[in-house]
């Protein structure tokens, strides 16, 4: 938990590595498996890549979790996305009733599914004229999603839920990575091309308006991000330290750690991209974050839906480094 921006700070600045000796056991047993050596390609890497962080030459999934954050924004008062802000709180209420995307993904690919609303009675303030949190705001978010990385986790899948968070998301990523507006804004729920000038146009007055602002991750979060974001961060950076694996959905939840990456880098070692959506910035946002997604299936729900179908590639990985005989046990020669 994080309970002053010194602790945060701290976090971030003392990451866990890999456990090397487990890598090194996982890649091991997949070239003794019976199979050319490379020959499954990035399912051999998912296995090791989960066998680094779980401490263990067969990784395992048991117990995942898919944590979806819901919050909502001041900025939606200029126009920024193509749905009311009442939105928000209606789709948490279709999640608490099962009968949204991500309910049916998640059960599909045998995960415990929590929602967590932050304060949707309250939006941010507008990010145009004002730091969008406070500082205690700012921490009451990262500690909520802290909370939801208990321990026992074999992976952790991360998703949100806040009409008007891909205006954040490019807020933040422009904040982080530099580039113009227009880079990183998008049509998110459905904005024509008028409407992404608008949105391009808050992003750009966000800037503006903290341009002398300290440009640390904390403060690029509170400022220009949403609590949803937040905690996404929080949660994030509260698994690299628990060593539980991380799912990350699209462009919005890969936003939320790009103030992270951008002091370090590092931060996005134990996490998998499970998808590239169809929103222009999470190209661009991916190739920053140096990460390949899983899959490009032209999704662009959020709600963690992209990463839900992605852990069933995982456990694929992972049933096939498992499972699989060695030449040894299947007698079969290794050439």
């Amino acid at each position: 938990m994080f309970p002053t921006v010194a602790a945060f700070d701290q976090a971030l600045a003392t990451l866990p590595i890999p456990d090397g000796a487990a890598r090194d056991a996982a890649a091991a047993r997949q070239d003794q498996l019976t199979k050319p050596p490379g020959s499954l390609g990035r399912l051999e890497a998912i296995a090791i890549h989960l066998a680094s962080w779980q401490g263990r030459e067969r990784p395992r999934i048991e117990r995942a979790r898919a944590a979806i954050f819901a919050g909502n924004h001041g900025m939606m008062i200029h126009g920024v996305s193509a749905f009311p802000a009442a939105v928000t709180a209606q789709m948490v209420a279709n999640f608490t009733h099962g009968g949204a995307a991500i309910n049916a993904l998640s059960a599909a690919a045998g995960l415990e599914l929590t929602v967590v609303e932050l304060d949707l009675d309250t939006p941010t303030a507008d990010f145009t004229v004002a730091p969008a949190m406070t500082e205690a705001e700012c921490l009451s978010a990262l500690n909520a999603g802290a909370a939801v990385v208990e321990d026992g986790l074999d992976l952790l899948v991360l998703g949100e839920m806040g009409i008007g968070n891909s205006t954040s998301a490019a807020a933040l990523c422009m904040r982080s990575f530099g580039g113009t507006a227009s880079d990183w804004v998008g049509p998110g729920t459905g904005l024509d091309g008028a409407g992404m000038l608008r949105k391009a146009e808050v992003v750009a007055a966000g800037m503006a308006a903290h341009a002398d602002a300290p440009s640390t991750p904390f403060e690029t979060l509170r400022r220009v991000g949403g609590r949803e974001l937040a905690a996404i961060a929080g949660a994030v950076l509260t698994a690299r330290h628990k060593r539980v694996p991380v799912v990350l959905d699209g462009f919005i939840c890969g936003s939320a750690i790009a103030p992270l990456a951008a002091a370090r880098p590092e931060i996005v070692a134990h996490c998998i991209a499970g998808h590239q959506s169809t929103e222009p910035g999470h190209a661009r946002l991916l190739t920053r974050l140096e990460l390949a997604p899983l899959l490009t299936l032209d999704m662009r729900l959020g709600e963690g839906s992209g990463a839900a179908v992605a852990v069933g590639v995982i456990r694929a990985a992972l049933a096939a480094h498992d499972r699989m005989a060695t030449f040894a046990e299947a007698g079969v020669s290794a050439g």
